[in-house]
């Protein structure tokens, strides 16, 4: 029988080849992600493919394309949905769009955009507060397929009624489904929504900064992330967000023991909303 250390210290170096190898055909790096949560999704995967180690898994997603995107899909976490925590977007209306109307042009990134959802209720939000038309959202994630899906606009229709409720919470100002049509079991958010978002694939751990930013929005992304990854992102969005930009994390999240945390005033500790001063 082998020995539990020993055990460990296999599984550990094949999780490190895996993404070693991930890492130089396909360009993903995964290798600072938190390693608790990741050996959770690799073994995951080992299981759904029917395999018997990570090893098997590693010869698989090689040499198998079809095989690596099931594995990226696993191991990226694609949780959201439109107004997500209600309140964020709440304060967002009332503490940073005042802020914005002061600007003769907005540009927001969404980092980590996942499918849409934040990007779509960042438009609506901005159209209702009289923004829109002179702003640029761009929506970014590692994936290509994600991506895709995000540029399509279209939602389940079963979510709608939690959306409709969390667009309320969020000081929404008019009917909802004013703004997506129905077909089937889908809705599709209206053309004009999309006019000023650029969707494209960016990588956090290893593209740099494409634009200056007023607002970055990255929420629920850094959780996944080791600290030395957290910090790389960090100074990333530090790098990207103009002077007094503004920076919305995920509620489980905080610039509180980043190098940069001295540069970033609170507009709403709470929600996680930073205004860059420095």
């Amino acid at each position: 029988m082998s020995h539990p250390d020993l055990q460990d210290n296999r599984e550990r170096i094949e999780i490190e080849l895996l993404l070693e190898g991930i890492y130089k055909l396909y360009g993903y790096d995964f290798r600072n992600y938190a390693y608790n949560s990741l050996r959770r999704r690799i073994w995951h995967q080992v299981q759904a493919m029917k395999l018997g180690s990570i090893s098997a898994l590693q010869e698989k997603v090689l040499h198998d394309p079809a095989s690596m995107r099931q594995l990226v899909k696993s191991i990226m976490i694609h949780v959201t949905e439109m107004y997500r925590d209600p309140s964020l977007f709440l304060a967002f209306r009332e503490k940073v769009v005042p802020l914005l109307h002061t600007y003769p042009f907005i540009r927001i990134w969404h980092a980590g955009c996942s499918t849409g959802e934040e990007v779509f209720s960042m438009a609506v939000l901005l159209h209702e507060e009289g923004l829109y038309h002179k702003s640029r959202i761009y929506a970014t994630d590692v994936s290509e397929d994600i991506v895709n899906q995000a540029r399509t606009g279209t939602f389940p229709l079963s979510k709608m009624q939690s959306y409709t409720k969390n667009y309320m919470l969020a000081g929404g100002t008019g009917a909802f489904s004013q703004y997506y049509s129905a077909s089937g079991s889908k809705v599709t958010f209206h053309p004009f929504l999309k006019e000023n978002i650029v969707f494209a694939r960016h990588n956090l751990v290893t593209d740099r900064s494409f634009n200056e930013f007023h607002v970055i929005f990255c929420r629920n992304v850094l959780i996944y992330f080791n600290k030395s990854l957290q910090d790389h992102v960090h100074h990333l969005f530090y790098e990207s967000l103009a002077p007094l930009g503004v920076l919305a994390l995920g509620n489980r999240e905080s610039i509180n023991f980043s190098r940069h945390a001295d540069g970033y005033e609170a507009l709403d500790c709470r929600e996680r909303l930073y205004r860059k001063i420095r």
